[in-house]
């Protein structure tokens, strides 16, 4: 079910809902909201203060029931952390515990004031936008594959009201597009293997399309493809019975004859590693190896909803790596679509093989302004960023620092990794014009160099969000990052 958001004007005393939210910090010091509830209900929340039940520590969350003297029938204490300090990441986190707590309460409605928080260099409209975005993504449930379950006789969640004047409708409205947006990511990326694989991919992109006069969808089947000289990406698709796809959206928001903002995402559908064949344990999360595509998608999908006034093109290479008789083998020689060779070293090395390619179609077919690709590439990438920050690589300082910008304005960060030079000598084949690894040692950066020798001209970025696109574990579920980060950065462009 997709929330609801709206602007609230009512006093928080008078505020007619299921529940408020409002906050405390640390020492006892109450916002504007908490003090005016706390006056209403005769000092309650300040007893509870007192007696240490409220601690204000950022995140904690106590529910007050039936307080006599408001409208409301709950108020939901959001705890701040210290006044001092207080900062966008500690914002955004307390937005999310608070999401967290209010998804598990028994109403169909809410007024937040949190937004009337002081967030240094973020004024209303960002701070409505983080609250929305954080309670949406709390608010998201995984049901495509469960069997149909009666409905709860509990009311669910199904809109929240944000305390801010109308200064705020602009982030009201952007949250709105970019929650569509990480929703159609996490549920694409959510599905099992068996129901997304190249086909279903390009059939949402397809439905998309459809469905917005602005935005048209090709789709370049297995034949096609061979036709060009796709000879990477194909060889990738070879062993699985679910033929590769490549999929282009293109939305015309700006004016006619500009050259289009171009995304490229990885859309392995499932990566057993090929003839390299991975380990058992975990393999069932390698579903998730088409992160870059549902990023990269989700994007496309807020930026339309946003109305950006912008050309824009989406990318994605769709293909399974599948172990089979007809399977790319270690030591084949394979002819890219760019007519560089590459020695194939590891078949677990394929996502990069199908991006090059990619790559090469889009900047030959769109010639973009700029080109920014997003992948689960690489596990080094998780040993070098973990799971807070994507792995940004660029040889373009301007592109880097536009995107490293859009990261931090949306909390949905990146870190600069080098792009030297020197590491591209571990790329070099006896056999080939390049490897498709670089050995044990800079793996994130050497895929990333890789990549880079098919966008040589380009105004190129490439994302690798290994670490950061789902959660592991056998709950686990994809994470919609980088849709806010792309989301943002093109808002930026159009501003």
């Amino acid at each position: 079910m997709t929330l609801q958001f709206s602007l609230a004007t009512a006093a928080p005393e008078t505020a007619d809902s299921a529940c408020v939210l409002v906050g405390v910090y640390e020492q006892g010091v109450l916002t504007s909201a908490a003090a005016r509830i706390d006056g209403a209900i005769g000092g309650a929340i300040k007893r509870q203060v007192e007696s240490g039940d409220i601690s204000g520590k950022a995140g904690s969350t106590t529910v007050l029931y039936a307080p006599a003297g408001i409208a409301a029938k709950r108020v939901l204490v959001v705890g701040l952390g210290t006044q001092k300090g207080f900062d966008a990441a500690r914002y955004q986190k307390v937005a999310i515990e608070a999401a967290r707590a209010l998804g598990k309460l028994p109403v169909a409605e809410a007024v937040s004031y949190l937004a009337e928080v002081d967030v240094p260099g973020r004024d209303a409209a960002w701070r409505v936008r983080t609250a929305a975005l954080a309670t949406d993504h709390a608010a998201y449930r995984y049901t495509a594959t469960f069997k149909p379950r009666e409905k709860s006789v509990q009311p669910e969640l199904a809109g929240v009201a944000f305390a801010a004047g109308t200064e705020a409708q602009a982030g009201l409205d952007q949250a709105t597009a970019i929650a569509e947006g990480v929703r159609f990511a996490r549920e694409l990326a959510n599905l099992p293997p068996n129901i997304c694989n190249p086909a279903h991919i390009a059939a949402q992109a397809q439905a998309f399309a459809d469905a917005h006069d602005q935005v048209s969808c090709r789709v370049l089947d297995h034949v096609e493809m061979e036709k060009l000289g796709f000879g990477s990406l194909l060889a990738v698709g070879r062993g699985s019975a679910n033929k590769p796809k490549l999929i282009a959206l293109e939305y015309k928001g700006g004016a006619e004859g500009v050259a289009p903002y171009a995304f490229v995402g990885k859309g392995i559908t499932f990566d057993t590693g090929g003839i390299s064949l991975k380990p058992g344990p975990g393999m069932e999360e390698m579903k998730y190896d088409m992160g870059g595509a549902a990023g990269v998608l989700g994007a496309f999908v807020a930026a339309v909803k946003m109305g950006v006034k912008l050309n824009l093109v989406c990318v994605v290479p769709a293909a399974e790596n599948m172990p089979d008789g007809d399977s790319y083998r270690p030591g084949d020689v394979l002819t890219s679509l760019s007519g560089l060779t590459i020695e194939v070293l590891n078949t677990d090395a394929e996502g990069r093989l199908i991006l090059c390619d990619a790559l090469t179609w889009t900047a030959q077919t769109f010639k973009p302004q700029a080109l920014v690709d997003a992948a689960t590439l690489t596990g080094a990438c998780v040993i070098a960023l973990g799971k807070h920050a994507s792995g940004l690589f660029s040889k373009h300082d301007d592109l880097a620092a536009e995107l490293l910008a859009a990261g931090e304005h949306s909390l949905d960060r990146a870190w600069r990794m080098p792009l030297w030079d020197d590491y591209q000598a571990q790329l070099d084949s006896g056999f080939a014009d390049v490897a498709n690894i670089g050995g044990k040692s800079a793996g994130a950066i050497t895929a990333a160099c890789f990549l880079s020798r098919f966008a040589e001209g380009q105004r190129w970025a490439h994302l690798d969000i290994a670490g950061t696109a789902w959660d592991e574990g056998r709950k686990g579920l994809a994470t919609g990052r980088p849709v806010a980060l792309l989301a943002q950065w093109l808002l930026d462009r159009d501003s």
